[in-house]
């Protein structure tokens, strides 16, 4: 397509990303790892006395910003507040990513890493987990003896599940000489395993969270940027002032204040997790381990014929076919027990086995 004004070829070259389809707030939504009960009651009613004044004015953020950094056991000058996990992700392409340089990843993951690495201008390096969902760690030190400009890794990853151990961290960051780490804790909650108290002790370690799983927010947009006070003062200085809005800072506020809610909502996924792995066995199929809020599984053929017959009946999952070059692969997210037993049912009805 022409346009009128030349854009950059790297926007021309963008391919889509699939955001959830609309009208998804009446069914069983296990498609994209949201939280499916909701933020806390706490939160509801920290939102429920925003006020209108505080809504007419720009957000004031050194209080909330103090509160999370002692939530998180950081200095406030270690912590950035984001429109969101993506908007972390995008302040570090910005930064650090120009054309003629490189970023790696590990596939299938996040694809919004791809997304911001694209637009950016700069090369994409791809290695691949194993297909028992392993990751390729000697291929990856490999990689970064050659000094790509960032490494994005999701920590749990997304769609596989995939754990990296606190062992093999320490020996990418020892291996990651010119590399900017980026460990992407979005599921933390749910796998118990963080490098956040490392940003001290590795200068080119950034670490990104997010309010949208566990604690509920993904309709508000709330991230953290973490990473040693240097580099984060770096990165502050390229992100605009006013990037959260003001009920993020309320909500957030009052989720850390009500951090036992996440702690319990995230045990009970877990558990629930593993019975539906197990369910998922005893018909036969397919999953792999997870420490994250969701399976990835595989139905196999049947696969697209059960997805549209789910979806028809209002439980909607995620068809991850395209990662693996073939249809099969699916990833649901974990819901409350309940949830499990509905998607169970309705799943007994609509695959062929």
């Amino acid at each position: 397509m022409r346009f009128a004004v030349p854009m950059r070829e790297a926007a021309l070259r963008l391919p889509h990303y699939h955001a959830p389809l609309e009208g998804r707030a009446t069914k069983l939504r296990l498609d994209f790892n949201e939280n499916t009960v909701g933020c806390s009651q706490r939160v509801r009613a920290a939102l429920a006395r925003l006020s209108p004044g505080l809504v007419a004015i720009y957000p004031e953020y050194e209080e909330t910003r103090r509160r999370l950094a002692r939530f998180f056991e950081v200095a406030p000058t270690e912590i950035l507040l984001t429109n969101g996990a993506d908007d972390a992700l995008r302040l570090i392409a910005d930064v650090f990513l120009e054309r003629g340089t490189a970023a790696l990843v590990v596939e299938p993951t996040f694809p919004m890493y791809h997304f911001f690495v694209q637009l950016s201008g700069a090369r994409l390096l791809r290695l691949r987990y194993s297909r028992e969902m392993k990751f390729p760690m000697e291929a990856v030190c490999r990689a970064l003896a050659r000094g790509p400009r960032v490494f994005f890794l999701a920590n749990p990853n997304n769609p596989t599940g995939t754990l990296v151990s606190l062992a093999q961290l320490q020996k990418l960051l020892g291996a990651a000489r010119r590399t900017l780490v980026v460990v992407d804790e979005a599921y933390w909650e749910f796998s118990g395993a963080s490098v956040l108290e490392w940003i001290r002790r590795y200068p080119n370690l950034a670490v990104v969270r997010t309010f949208s799983k566990a604690a509920g927010l993904a309709g508000l947009r709330l991230g953290c940027l973490f990473a040693n006070s240097a580099l984060a003062g770096a990165l502050r200085r390229a992100q605009p002032p006013y990037a959260v809005n003001a009920a993020a800072l309320v909500a957030a506020d009052a989720a850390v204040r009500d951090a036992a809610s996440i702690q319990r909502y995230a045990r009970e996924v877990c558990a629930v997790r593993e019975e539906l792995r197990a369910a998922l066995a005893g018909r036969g199929i397919t999953s792999f381990p997870s420490a994250g809020n969701f399976l990835l599984a595989d139905f196999g053929p049947g696969a697209p014929r059960m997805l549209r017959v789910l979806a028809q009946s209002g439980i909607l999952l995620r068809d991850r076919s395209e990662d693996f070059g073939r249809p099969g692969f699916v990833r649901i997210t974990i819901g409350t027990r309940a949830q499990m037993r509905g998607f169970l049912a309705a799943l007994d009805a609509a695959w062929p086995g």
